[in-house]
Formats: C-alpha cells, structure tokens, sequence
C-alpha cells in the first residue's frame, strides 16, 4: 500500500537531512523529493505527485510565499506545510502565507543541544501534522482556489480557502456597517443524531439553553485555526454583548501578528491577551503564545489572567485552562465554540461548561481542516449542535440574543 507521500523543500541540507531521516523512520511515510529551493520544487511536482509539501519560508530562486502561490493555482487541496523561524520576520512571513492558503506551519527547531534532541522535537510536531492532513485526496479534478471559495456547498477538509487579504482602505472606520446587520442565516443547524453505533456521534439530548444571560464566549482551535478565525470573526457585530476570549495554538509573536490581522478584518476589537486586561462587550482577547488564559473576575469586573503553568494536553495555552477558568468564574454564564485543531484540547473544558449549565458549539468535520478537538467534543456527546464553519457565530448570536438583556451579575457570577 502507497505511504504518504512528502515533497521536502527547504533551502538548508541540514533540515533536509533531518526531515528525510524522520519520514522514512515512520512507518506509511516517504519521502517523494526533495528541493533545495520553489523553482526546483514545481518542476518536480509532475514527477514525484506528493500528497503533502514541506516548504521553507526564506529561499533563494524562488522562495516559500510565491512557491505557495503556484502551488495553490496548480493544486488547491494539495495540503502544504511552511517552515518558519522563531522571529518576528519569520511570523509575519508565516502569517502571510497562512493567508495564502498554506495548510498549517511548524518552527524550526532552536536551542537543541544535539541532533538526536532536534529530530524528536521535529518528529513529535512534524508526524501528527502529516498523518492529520494528508488524506487521500480526491480523484475529481479540484477546482481553483477562488471558485473554492464562491461555492456555497460545504467545503472539504482539507480547506485551503486563504485567510482573506485586507488593505489599508478597508480599515473599521471605513466599514461602519460590517457586522450591524441582522447576521445571515446559518446553514442548516446540524442536531447531533441518536444513533446507538460507537463509531457516530452520540446525542446531546433535548435542545438546551442558557440558563442565565451569557457573560463569556470562549473559542479553542488549532490547526486550520488562522483561516477557520479570519472566516468566523467578521460574522460577529461590534455591538455584540459579551467579550470573546480565543486559545489559538500558536507560539509567541505569531500570535500577535495573528491579532493584528483578525483586528482588521473584525468589526470587534482583536487584541493580543495582556495580564490584568478588563473585558468589555465588544472586544476579543487572543491567548498570548506560551502563555495560559484565564478569565477572573475583579471588583465585580471580568479581567483575564496570564500564567506560564505546566503545559495541558502538551499545549501552551490550552483550551482547557480557558473553559475551566470560565466556569469558575461565571458558573454556566459561558458559551464556547471549538473549532479545527487537532487531538482533543477543550474537551475537559467542553464538559465542565455543560455541566455548569453552559452550551458549547462544534465545528462540524466537513469544513475542519482537521476534525480533532471538535470532533472530541461532539463523539463524547458534550456539543449543543455541530455546525458548518460559517453557521457557528450566527447560530450563536441567536443563543446569545433570544435571551432578556443582562441587567446584572448572577449570584453564582459574583
């Protein structure tokens, strides 16, 4: 049986090197090619027909963004993996190729004190990445990335829809009616079925609401995140009535940029998380890279909490630290959503806000990049309702708005 095949392109043998060892130690991976730089990488693509492309960011002859690009015109679905460095011209670079249409990214690895240490570092980030994405991918001919993203049916899972572009023209002041509009109508809400089988997702029961006004809406993801989140924060309103506190598995700096990118595309005001910051309807809080969040609460006021505690389910930040700070803090006054990522951070957290009283949305497995941890939370039967990407914010705002205005904290809340 054909592995998984994998195109390496990096400009540095040394990476090269260790990135074959670590594919052909595995069992159902192999190594297609290899390139030194994008020029030599597209001319191989006939060739080798990889299932997935490792690709450098920085590059002589052509480098990782325009090879992206040309990626993305010839195969759209082909899932694509870039390498960065940890620095801020690296995260920037990463940022942008995410909003090229790039499947996810890694860091290189720094501070290894020996080979051995770097190839389990790459291997234990690199691995789990590959088998995730690299499905067997359609034999239908693909369509380009633009009619991908006019097409109204579900997307595949390997979405490679961009992060959408923004310019300076387009800035908040500019879209004074982006968002204020009644939210459209979601795709069909999808009820999770009562179906006896293991291998389905199991019911939720009788449709639920909140039993008090939300003051808390908290989002996990990770892999597929940056574009899942450019997609989902332009639906919220600049008057939505509670702030939104996102865990993104990101490292430092990349996450800043990324706040930076979703501000200009939101009509809420995106910020990277700071210690001791109040929360106000309106505003969206991203966790800082290698920093846990948490939701406190203040003098009667909500403020998220910073702390670089053990890693939970190998992450930080984690979903979980999130979800179980909410509770905590504001009981089942909490809606959350969990989107693409992979293994099953937010889970734990996912149950603990049902049990207090709150909802929790998933996204549904079609339009996830990969179906991990919203795919834990709806098979262990905690999901309120799956739904496609783009109908998760507006079926939440009519959770959020089929509610009496909040006129006040709830006992349990103070």
């Amino acid at each position: 049986m054909r592995g998984i095949r994998i195109l390496v392109v990096d400009d540095s043998a040394v990476v090269r090197r260790l990135l074959t060892r670590i594919i052909e130690e595995e069992p159902g991976l192999e190594v297609a090619g290899q390139a030194s730089n994008g020029r030599l990488a597209l001319d191989m693509l006939d060739q080798v027909e990889p299932d997935l492309v490792t690709l450098d960011v920085e590059m002589p002859v052509m480098d990782g963004l325009a090879t992206l690009a040309e990626l993305r015109r010839r195969l759209p679905r082909l899932p694509v993996i870039m390498f960065s460095t940890l620095t801020s011209r690296g995260a920037a670079t990463t940022i942008e190729a995410l909003s090229a249409g790039a499947s996810d990214y890694l860091t290189k690895p720094e501070g290894a004190a020996n080979l051995q240490e770097s190839l389990e570092r790459l291997r234990a980030d690199l691995v789990p990445r590959v088998r995730a994405l690299a499905r067997i991918r359609p034999a239908q001919p693909v369509h380009t990335v633009k009619e991908t993203a006019m097409s109204t049916s579900p997307q595949p899972r390997l979405t490679t829809e961009p992060f959408p572009r923004t310019s300076s023209a387009l800035t908040r002041e500019a879209r004074p009616g982006l968002g204020r509009s009644a939210p459209r109508t979601p795709a069909a809400v999808r009820p999770i079925p009562r179906m006896p089988q293991p291998s389905v997702i199991p019911a939720a029961g009788p449709t639920r609401h909140l039993a008090r006004p939300a003051e808390l809406l908290v989002v996990g993801v990770s892999t597929g995140g940056p574009n899942a989140l450019a997609r989902v924060m332009p639906l919220f309103p600049a008057t939505l009535s509670v702030p939104v506190l996102i865990v993104q598995h990101m490292p430092p700096l990349f996450t800043r940029m990324l706040a930076d990118r979703l501000d200009q595309l939101s009509p809420l005001t995106v910020r990277e998380a700071r210690n001791g910051s109040a929360l106000l309807p309106g505003e969206a809080w991203l966790a800082q890279g290698d920093w846990h969040m948490e939701v406190a609460r203040e003098g009667g006021r909500l403020v998220l909490r910073e702390h670089q505690g053990p890693q939970v389910n190998s992450c930080r930040p984690a979903v979980d630290v999130l979800f179980d700070s909410a509770v905590r803090c504001c009981g089942g006054a909490v809606l959350a959503m969990v989107l693409t990522g992979m293994g099953q951070d937010g889970m734990k957290g996912a149950r603990a806000i049902r049990e207090a009283g709150g909802l929790v949305l998933a996204q549904d497995e079609e339009s996830s990049v990969v179906w991990g941890m919203p795919g834990a939370v709806a098979m262990a039967g905690l999901a309120d309702a799956v739904l496609p990407l783009d109908g998760l914010v507006p079926h939440a705002l009519q959770l959020l708005t089929s509610m009496r205005p909040f006129g006040g904290r709830s006992s349990a809340c103070r």
